[in-house]
């Protein structure tokens, strides 16, 4: 399965979130950031989530939703999200479909061990479902701020 590219559109899917199920063909006439980060309630990954949290309002005024994807369970979802009081979905994604659909599993090294694992992502979705921008091998620091910026600058 090859993997969606800027200019294409948003591959066909389904999944559980802490909120209940989504569908890709749920998103249409919104922008959609999805983000994918490695784990629930480590720094960096808590980190932005709370950047995407503290923006929530200006990414709605932008017509944009939110959805983090990462392995967790559903259950270590709801307590990550109601932990920060995230208002956005968590997918969980434990046998990597949509992962796979962004690429975004690559070998990591940790300790010196090689291990399959997420790479920090981001997919910015126009409002016909039109990837328009991603962002790979994501520094938290000033990231939400740039997709923010991005988000504004595609509405129509």
């Amino acid at each position: 399965m090859s993997t969606v590219q800027v200019g294409e559109k948003i591959p066909e899917f389904s999944a559980a979130t802490h909120l209940g199920d989504i569908n890709s063909s749920e998103f249409s006439g919104k922008q959609v950031v999805i983000y994918f980060y490695p784990k629930d309630n480590t720094p960096g990954c808590t980190t932005e989530g709370q950047d995407f949290r503290d923006s929530f309002s200006a990414f709605e005024a932008a017509n944009t939703m939110i959805i983090g994807v990462s392995r967790d369970s559903l259950r270590t979802h709801e307590n990550f999200a109601k932990k920060h009081e995230f208002p956005f979905a968590l997918l969980s994604d434990p046998d990597e479909k949509i992962c796979r659909l962004f690429d975004v599993i690559k070998l990591k090294k940790l300790y010196g061990k090689e291990h399959e694992g997420i790479e920090r992502s981001t997919f910015l979705f126009d409002n016909n479902g039109i990837l328009q921008k991603e962002w790979r091998k994501v520094k938290v620091k000033g990231h939400v701020e740039e997709v923010l910026e991005a988000a504004k600058s595609i509405q129509s």
